[in-house]
């Protein structure tokens, strides 16, 4: 199949906002396709790259990009074995050699694939084909019960795993996905709630948990083998080898856990998040770091004990067996109840201790690998600033012809300027990007391929979770989880919040 179909389907799911014509579309592409197409397909109609990240930059992938080709001949297969070998570059002459792969892909491309797979490998396209729709996709395309799709792919680690398989075998093909030690399963999502009392109206009783803000992982543990997963299904068992000792010496035979871990100060508070990952990914000078920085797991739910899968089981029932076998000082803080106010009490104990916040989760709910449903949700206290919008980029999908993306900066008022502190379309309803838009478009001074550049007057108030260091940005910070509250066309420029508030923010949520 040609990637322009892919395209196509791509740009038609990203238009309408009808779940059942998402579905649709996603099926009917997806009944074109031949097995052995089928794994990239799923991959690149879920914004992903079967190959994962490639760690290219939006200026090496511009400054690769030729005229784009007159008509479409670009095949999946083609394109996926090429990504195969740009994934596969290493050491010397690495640059050049991504340079000339990149080159070979966009030559064969024509101007909306270019604008495809920038947005692709950039880790930017959001069409709105979520792993929920295309799993239903899968099923209808397959003639498969959804409820067997989605089971599978929470076993298998998502629906780009299991999209071959099913094509080829159907439904006997499903039956090699259960849980199975030392293949990562789909961690459980949570909602967002705005306070403990929302979130125990919603649930009733709930089990509430400190909410770290540290590195999520799952523990696989078979007699004394133990490997140690991150969020992204990567084995990143050799760069946390206190882990390792620890799940080892628990007293089952057999388990999976599903925790985070995060670095401590000698206070006992959590270190920034960028601190703690400085441990993930490392293979060199492990012991030597690991002296320096120690991780501390803490686990809040248990999946699998002893070759009995535990998903069905309710929280409640998980959380006693992880009780059971767990020392309680590596147990998440956490306090069973159905009261606001000792909730309220609780969420400010986790808040004094420098966490993010609280999980709120309904006690007798299953673990939905994979799923973000609404028996597990997340309260924290976000915090906010005036800042000036500097840049703005055209959407894609239901936002093309919009202005979405915006740049956000701070005054500096030492250096004079702003300092840009990172992106965000989040938070934006129909209506902002309506409004936006044409404010923007007043204040444009000067535009490239895909960002209109704007005099700095428009101020937006954005809240945030955290500040982190960023190497990406001249600032040397960014704001992680960064969502647009609303526009503050009422303030002008010199109320803006100064990059020295920012890095005081900074140093306040550090625990120093």
């Amino acid at each position: 199949m040609l990637l322009a179909n892919i395209v196509k389907a791509s740009r038609q799911v990203g238009e309408t906002s009808k779940r059942l014509e998402k579905t649709a579309l996603l099926a009917a592409v997806m009944k074109e396709l031949t097995a052995e197409e089928t794994e990239a397909a799923v991959a690149f109609l879920s914004g992903t790259l079967r190959q994962g990240r490639m760690g290219i930059g939006y200026a090496t992938l511009h400054a690769a990009m030729p005229e784009p080709a007159g008509s479409a001949s670009l095949e999946i297969l083609q394109l996926d074995r090429l990504f195969d070998q740009l994934a596969g570059v290493k050491g010397a002459g690495a640059e050049q050699r991504k340079r000339f792969l990149l080159r070979e892909i966009f030559r064969h491309a024509t101007g909306e694939e270019q604008e495809f797979l920038v947005r692709l490998m950039g880790g930017e396209l959001r069409q709105g084909a979520l792993e929920g729709i295309m799993l239903e996709a899968l099923a209808k395309a397959t003639n498969l019960p959804a409820e067997r799709i989605r089971r599978a792919a929470m076993m298998a680690g998502g629906s780009t795993a299991i999209a071959q398989v099913v094509f080829e075998k159907g439904e006997a093909g499903l039956a090699q996905f259960d849980i199975q030690l030392f293949r990562p399963v789909q961690p459980m999502l949570a909602q967002t709630s705005d306070d403990v009392a929302e979130a125990l109206t919603e649930l009733g009783e709930a089990s509430l948990e400190y909410k770290l803000d540290g590195a999520r992982i799952q523990v696989h543990k078979s007699q004394d083998q133990v490997a140690v997963y991150s969020r992204a299904a990567n084995d990143v068992t050799v760069a946390v080898p206190e882990v390792v000792e620890l799940v080892r010496a628990l007293p089952a035979r057999d388990l999976i856990l599903d925790g985070e871990v995060l670095s401590l100060t000698a206070q006992g508070r959590p270190q920034p998040f960028q601190v703690s990952m400085r441990r993930f990914g490392r293979k060199q000078d492990v012991e030597k770091l690991a002296a320096q920085l120690p991780m501390t797991p803490f686990w809040f739910d248990l999946i699998y004990l002893d070759g009995a899968p535990l998903v069905d089981e309710t929280q409640s029932r998980r959380f006693s067996e992880l009780q059971r076998i767990a020392p309680a000082n590596h147990v998440i803080p956490h306090l069973v109840t159905g009261s606001a106010a000792k909730g309220e009490e609780f969420l400010g104990r986790a808040l004094d201790s420098g966490h993010e916040g609280v999980m709120a989760k309904a006690v007798g709910s299953p673990y939905a690998a994979g799923a973000r449903g609404q028996s597990w949700l997340k309260i924290k206290q976000a915090r906010t600033l005036d800042l000036v919008v500097l840049a703005a980029e055209w959407g894609n999908g239901r936002r093309r012809g919009f202005l979405s993306n915006l740049h956000l900066g701070a005054r500096d008022t030492e250096k004079g300027g702003f300092a840009m502190l990172g992106k965000t379309f989040k938070g934006l309803t129909d209506e902002m990007l309506v409004w936006q838009t044409a404010e923007l478009l007043k204040l444009e001074v000067a535009r490239d391929k895909y960002t209109v550049y704007v005099a700095p007057k428009l101020i937006v108030e954005i809240a945030f979770n955290d500040i982190q260091v960023s190497p990406r940005y001249v600032s040397g910070l960014s704001l992680r989880f960064a969502r647009v509250k609303r526009f503050r066309p009422d303030k002008t420029v010199a109320e803006a919040d100064t990059f020295l508030t920012v890095q005081k923010h900074a140093l306040g949520h550090s625990g120093a």
